[in-house]
């Protein structure tokens, strides 16, 4: 009787295994698709810069600065060069100006995140007279710019009461 229960229990289970094979869905079939896009050379700036409007000039001796950042979106090496017209110097009441001064730094150092060096504050007829280059970081594809601006009376003299304007243009390109 025992054997008889083994060989019972042998044939249903040879049984339920042709059952499941016989029973079982197909296998799978794949189909494959290659896709690839390319990204193109990007340098763009991600707006303007917010206006700067600068402390009141209240005596001779005060000097006042401010700042702005933008993000500049780049791929790739770029250079930022400067306007250094006068359209970019404190112009007032009567053509009087200011000493306009502008300074120059970035969120990164080029190195461990896309950026550049510091610019110190420079007259605005030499500010970035040399490009600031801007090193791409692989995996890195934004930098924060911060243009800072000071405003001062010239050496010995005192600018005219009123609003004094100007506009700074920054203006990146692919590093040569």
């Amino acid at each position: 009787m025992g054997r008889r229960i083994g060989v019972l229990a042998v044939g249903l289970l040879v049984l339920l295994l042709w059952a499941g094979v016989v029973a079982a869905a197909p296998p799978d079939d794949d189909a494959t698709c290659d896709i690839s896009v390319t990204v193109a050379e990007i340098m763009e700036w991600e707006s303007d810069f917010s206006a700067i409007s600068l402390a009141n000039i209240t005596s001779q001796a005060t000097t006042v600065s401010d700042t702005s950042t933008m993000t500049l979106y780049t791929n790739g090496d770029v250079d930022i060069t400067a306007d250094r017209s006068t359209n970019a110097e404190l112009i007032g009441p009567d053509s009087d100006t200011l000493v306009t001064e502008y300074g120059l730094a970035y969120d990164g150092n080029g190195v461990a995140a896309t950026g550049g060096s510091t610019v110190s504050f420079t007259t605005y007829d030499a500010f970035l007279s040399s490009a600031s280059s801007v090193t791409h970081v692989p995996g890195d594809g934004a930098v924060e710019v911060t243009l800072s601006v000071r405003a001062s009376n010239a050496a010995g003299t005192l600018a005219n009461a009123g609003l004094y304007t100007a506009t700074q243009t920054l203006t990146a390109s692919w590093a040569s």
